[in-house]
């Protein structure tokens, strides 16, 4: 048997689990993980500029294609401290990542040595596994169980953590005998779909929702002909946009309080029969219970057998990978579409697209400052159907989640339930690694930018060329509305006259100088007419240079984004739109020219 350290064991193991791509920062207690990584030459690193960027480069690697899993590698003490926010956001949104943490000799644990932690106690809530090794022989069983913790039922995150001395120490190890292990998925059955199916059939305005766990399983696909074969209209989640096309006959919008459409809400209350897959029942999808669930029947289908009665009890509960249900589903609905079985449902369908039609918010206005719905529009405008949008928290997300389209899976890469300021960054670069080719634009917000600007640097060193759009109105904006309720604008506002740059005007960082001293490319724009041809030459610059572009869009100070408290009770602060001119980039279901779909 041959025998080799243990850490170069691990990253043999990486190699056999599909890593090809590590996101980090070395550091003495995790010097012999980089060691072992020179040594076989086969995983690329990006060096990240914070340990939690790189823990958001992992997410963002992992969020872009079905299969990946990101790892992200730091130190002993603060690295793995500093990571504990990107864990979290992988756990909340079931991403698996890989978090690999130094840590001081075992002897030394228990000694308050330099920098030592108990990172796993740490780590524990926010992770599937997080273990401290302690024993050289251990390492190759550590790893083996990670891949398979975070691969089986729910993703999620897990967290090994390597003293010094076990990472040295040499094993007895064949990689050639290493095989992962199989991994599990709970499974639906016959019997529970066909039920599920006897409900959508019995409903008069049924829906299904469309949650992450379709994009995490891969199975957008299934969904799509799933919808075609019942002819039941689709409601996506923040988390599951992109399962269906926007401009789809079926796709009947987002529901929810923030990032949802006026018509997606207005369909779900007019709707008698939810069937749900891969969703958590968020409460931003739902608002209040009593409103989200009058007048309906709910199926719920989730992997996490927790997950099912967690939020509210469904009429009906299924234990199932996406896929794996939406495969029976697909199944069983072409038996009994074959057989005259299925109801006609052409009369909702087409009320679902007339809502779709007529109950759009407007989003060209000429104001100067700019008012940020007229950046969507010129973003929908500008960026095609294969564009993938990163974006995190803030109105600049969720005014996004309204006014954006979005055409495949895996398209919309957003961190939904933690929604971390800074994110949008270093995911954005996590994507661009994952997927060279694509064409990535990021979404933020001024503060969201500035928490991890830092990171604009790893995409000039690492030649990582993407579109960052920086809607700029110097303000905590989603604070500063909610402290409306508080009657109060307090300890939210970013502007100060800048002394080194009076044209700012009040707006406080020279985000372009910044972006520039990175190493990036910059363009600032305060007319409407200038959005477009700002997005154009961002494309030029980041093909010729290959290194992000910032398009900086200076808004007006204060805009209130659309919502509210209950999905009924979605308050509106513009001019709706009433013309087609109010709106010229929307899409309208009555205005496709596929729509012989429904014939």
């Amino acid at each position: 048997m041959p025998r080799i350290r243990a850490i170069e064991a691990a990253v043999q193991i990486l190699e056999r689990e599909g890593v090809t791509n590590v996101f980090g920062l070395p550091g003495a207690a995790i010097n012999p993980f980089y060691g072992a990584l020179r040594k076989r030459d086969t995983i690329k690193h990006v060096l990240a500029r914070h340990v939690e960027g790189a823990s958001h480069m992992a997410e963002g690697y992992t969020r872009t294609k079905a299969g990946n899993i990101g790892v992200c590698v730091g130190t002993s003490g603060p690295a793995g401290t500093d990571m504990i926010t990107g864990l979290y956001s992988a756990m909340a949104d079931s991403i698996p990542i890989l978090c690999i943490t130094g840590q001081a000799p075992v002897a030394r644990l228990h000694k308050e040595d330099f920098q030592a932690v108990d990172i796993a106690a740490i780590a524990g809530p926010v992770t599937k596994m997080a273990m401290t090794v302690l024993e050289p022989a251990q390492v190759p069983g550590a790893f083996q169980q990670a891949f398979h913790l975070m691969r089986s039922g729910r993703p999620g995150p897990v967290l090994i953590d390597l003293p010094f001395d076990v990472q040295m120490a040499e094993i007895d190890f064949d990689i050639e005998t290493y095989e992962p292990l199989p991994v599990y998925k709970p499974r639906a059955t016959r019997a529970q779909v066909e039920k599920a199916l006897d409900m959508l059939a019995a409903a008069e305005r049924p829906l299904l929702v469309a949650g992450g766990g379709i994009i995490n399983a891969d199975a957008a696909d299934l969904l799509v002909e799933l919808a075609e074969l019942v002819d039941v209209p689709v409601i996506p989640t923040l988390m599951g946009w992109g399962a269906i096309p926007d401009d789809h006959p079926l796709m009947a919008g987002m529901v929810g309080l923030q990032t949802a459409h006026r018509y997606g809400n207005a369909t779900l209350l007019e709707s008698d029969f939810v069937l749900g897959i891969g969703n958590r029942w968020a409460n931003r999808h739902t608002g209040g219970l009593d409103v989200y669930r009058k007048g309906r029947t709910f199926v719920h289908v989730d992997i996490e057998p927790t997950q099912i009665g967690r939020v509210f009890p469904p009429e009906f509960g299924i234990v199932s990978d996406a896929k794996a249900a939406l495969e029976l589903f697909v199944e069983v609905a072409r038996e009994r579409k074959a057989a005259g079985q299925l109801p006609d449902r052409g009369s909702w369908v087409r009320d679902c697209q007339q809502r779709k039609h007529d109950m759009l918010r407007r989003t060209h206005f000429e104001n100067v400052p700019i008012k940020p719905q007229r950046v969507y529009e010129e973003m929908n405008r500008s960026f095609g159907r294969d564009t993938r949008y990163v974006s995190t928290i803030g109105l600049s997300q969720i005014a996004g989640g309204q006014l954006l389209h979005v055409y495949r899976p895996r398209h919309w890469i957003n961190c939904g339930q933690a929604g971390p300021l800074g994110w949008t960054l270093p995911a954005a670069l996590g994507v661009c690694v994952a997927d060279p080719e694509a064409t990535v634009v990021a979404l933020s917000g001024d503060y969201d930018f500035q928490f991890m600007i830092e990171e604009l640097a790893v995409g000039a060193q690492f030649q990582l060329p993407y579109v960052h759009v920086l809607v700029n109105n110097s303000y905590l904006g989603l604070i500063r509305q909610s402290q409306r309720a508080f009657d109060m604008d307090f300890a939210v506002q970013l502007g100060f006259d800048n002394i080194n740059a009076p044209e700012l005007g009040g707006y406080g960082v020279d985000h372009v100088k910044v972006a520039e001293g990175m190493g990036c490319k910059a363009i600032r724009v305060r007319e409407p007419d200038d959005i477009q041809p700002a997005f154009e030459e961002a494309k030029k610059l980041m093909a010729q240079h290959r290194v992000p572009v910032v398009v900086e869009i200076i808004l007006e100070r204060v805009t209130n984004i659309s919502m509210g408290t209950e999905i009924d009770g979605v308050v509106e602060f513009e001019e709706l739109a009433s013309r087609g001119e109010h709106a010229p980039t929307a899409i309208s279901a009555l205005d496709l020219e596929h729509m012989q779909y429904l014939d």
